[in-house]
């Protein structure tokens, strides 16, 4: 790992502890002297290995503050445009909101980790902009045209992408028209464990994850509620519509601690995956804790599971195709091996991911100091 260049960390928001922001731990890992940043921070949502680097907020911190950042959209691109960047080597940019968008000195390298292009502008934007009430439908409206320019625009300002999929690196491809390498995220695998082989898992299938429209929770509710199973439903978000369509199979425990996660992703038949994620990290921490999962057949699923091995694919995203998978995996249940789910998760851990991430900046950094002639 190249230790003689000043390094930034850019990054998009800091509120809070997700899949983001494990990557940008592991690149704080990497380079232990880099400055972080980002458009807001919440510092007591943010892990000590974060806080230990010195972080940069834009004027965002102060006009709106972490409690109303996502109201500010259409001015992230100057407050991105305002942080002084001369001096740095490498910029590393990760890339979910619009961190890409950074103003890079002429000698400099950016690379950008791009979790996924802004999907409430390109893919999901009918999706969002039908969620949101009246006045915010109308500013999308207004602002969304000119996001998307700019986001293409500042594509250019980047000189190599690596993308956390396939996935995302075909949607890359199709938005911006540039080429990314794939470095999938990482799983902590140390947090994770099987039921010993004395312990037998519980009679509930499982839902994870903050509940938004895109994930189709409802799904997994209506097709448990026709089959009368059991369903847990863990994570923020969950409306009254999707409450109405639950039988009385289905609870939402709503947001849960760590280890209450942990137990129910260990203890439950399996996880039940309706959604198109980017990439996904859920279905990984579950297979670590040795229980397989039933997963919609597009998007990081595609590269996560093995169907049949560490679970089961349905090829329609209704509720019909879900009943359909559960009577498959019930079928077949006795098949999935936890060791081998477990097994299967780990080659996705961290100091996987923290190796191969090294490797490919490396790489991409000789090809910045050695262009072809």
């Amino acid at each position: 790992m190249r230790t003689d260049v000043k390094v930034a960390l850019v990054h998009y928001w800091l509120v809070g502890m997700r899949g983001g922001e494990k990557v940008l731990e592991v690149l704080c890992d990497l380079y232990p002297d880099a400055d972080i940043f980002t458009l807001v921070c919440d510092p007591s949502a943010i892990s000590e290995k974060l806080k230990r680097h010195r972080i940069t907020t834009s004027f965002l911190q102060k006009i709106g503050g972490v409690r109303h950042y996502q109201k500010m959209l259409p001015l992230m691109p100057y407050a991105l445009e305002s942080f002084d960047l001369t001096g740095y080597d490498l910029i590393i940019s990760s890339e979910s909101g619009p961190a890409k968008g950074i103003i890079p000195g002429p000698d400099a390298t950016h690379i950008c980790f791009c979790h996924s292009p802004m999907r409430y502008i390109w893919d999901l934007y009918p999706q969002y902009r039908a969620a949101a009430g009246p006045i915010t439908r109308s500013l999308m409206s207004l602002a969304a045209p000119s996001l998307r320019q700019w986001d293409v625009s500042t594509s250019h300002r980047v000189d190599h992408f690596i993308a956390n999929s396939a996935y995302v690196a075909k949607r890359i491809e199709r938005y911006y028209r540039r080429t990314a390498q794939v470095v999938h995220p990482p799983v902590n695998l140390a947090r994770f464990a099987p039921l010993a082989p004395s312990e037998e898992p519980g009679d509930y299938y499982l839902c994870a994850g903050q509940i938004t429209p895109y994930k189709k929770i409802e799904i997994a509710v209506e097709a448990c509620a026709r089959l009368g199973r059991r369903l847990v439903v863990i994570g923020a978000g969950s409306s009254p519509a999707l409450k109405q369509l639950a039988g009385p199979t289905v609870e939402f425990l709503g947001a849960v601690d760590d280890a209450s996660m942990t137990h129910h992703f260990a203890h439950c038949k399996a996880l039940l995956f309706p959604g198109v994620e980017d990439f996904g990290i859920v279905p990984l921490e579950v297979m670590a804790s040795g229980r397989p999962v039933i997963a919609y057949a597009k998007g990081g699923a595609l590269e996560t599971v093995v169907d049949g091995r560490t679970g089961l694919f349905f090829h329609e995203q209704t509720t019909e195709a879900m009943v359909d998978a559960i009577g498959r995996f019930e079928a077949t249940a006795a098949s999935f091996r936890s060791d081998l789910l477990h097994a299967h998760a780990g080659t996705f851990d961290t100091a996987v991911f923290k190796a191969k991430l090294a490797e490919r900046i490396d790489s991409l950094l000789a090809i910045q100091q050695c262009p072809a002639v």
